[in-house]
């Protein structure tokens, strides 16, 4: 399959790599920056451009991963392609395609990328949605290659699956940032956590996590919890969110 890939951040490097290693064909790279877009094609044998009526108009699919916004303006520009258009975002409706393309559709791996970290495709969760049956075939064979979960999702469950996404994944991540603030503030080092932090995570893969929940807040430890409280009066938007989390808690079902 050749295929044209439309970005060059974190998710469209993973993604590249994976398709290539499957023995797919990427045949060009774009992005606005010719620098990123050129480190990325030369990883997977790609042509770089940074202009998009350069984009080839014969390859058999044409992967979106762009910012959110940037979405519609790219598919404009893919008016006269003869493949399949997909965009890889977790939110966005696939109707900003079908408004520019004739063949569309979601192709969202529901993970966190860094360039920095390799990660297999494999155990990586791939949700697709396409126009019609003979797409949603293309883009389910393409998924299986690299990922032994493939979920066929339409955009409101997407939508849901997206906004758990953020719960569980980009909010403990800047709690974690907090709690690096802390420890940075009084002479400790954010090591120290980490195996607390691995702990937590590793319980939520055979239980659910409010089977597990722990702290002053489950136990109704009221003492504990005014103190963390005095001890954040001059951090005040620390203390709202140590509140709100504690009462969240609280409220949870036992």
């Amino acid at each position: 399959m050749k295929i044209v890939l439309l970005g060059s951040g974190n998710v469209a490097t993973h993604l590249a790599k994976a398709l290539k290693s499957k023995g797919e064909e990427l045949v060009q790279v774009y992005s606005q920056n010719l620098t990123n877009a050129e480190l990325l094609a030369r990883l997977v044998g790609a042509e770089a451009v940074n202009n998009l009526n350069k984009i080839e108009n014969n390859a058999d699919l044409y992967i979106i991963s762009v910012k959110d916004d940037a979405i519609a303006t790219v598919a404009k520009s893919l008016k006269n392609v003869t493949g399949l258009v997909v965009h890889t975002s977790g939110t966005t409706d696939i109707n900003i395609l079908l408004e520019q393309v004739k063949k569309a559709g979601v192709f969202y791996p529901l993970q966190t990328f860094s360039k920095s970290k390799d990660v297999s495709f494999e155990n990586i969760p791939l949700c697709i949605e396409a126009g019609d049956e003979d797409q949603l075939a293309v883009l389910k064979s393409l998924a299986s290659k690299i990922s032994s979960q493939v979920y066929e999702l339409d955009g409101e469950k997407r939508k849901v699956l997206h906004l758990a996404a953020v719960f569980a994944c980009n909010f403990p991540n800047h709690l974690y940032a907090l709690a690096n603030k802390i420890l940075n503030q009084n002479g400790l080092d954010f090591e120290i956590i980490r195996p607390l932090i691995a702990e937590t995570a590793d319980k939520v893969m055979d239980n659910l996590p409010e089977n597990v929940q722990t702290g002053p807040a489950v136990r109704g430890d009221e003492n504990t919890l005014n103190t963390h409280l005095s001890m954040l009066n001059d951090m005040p938007e620390l203390q709202n969110i140590y509140q709100t989390l504690s009462n969240s808690i609280k409220l949870m079902p036992k």
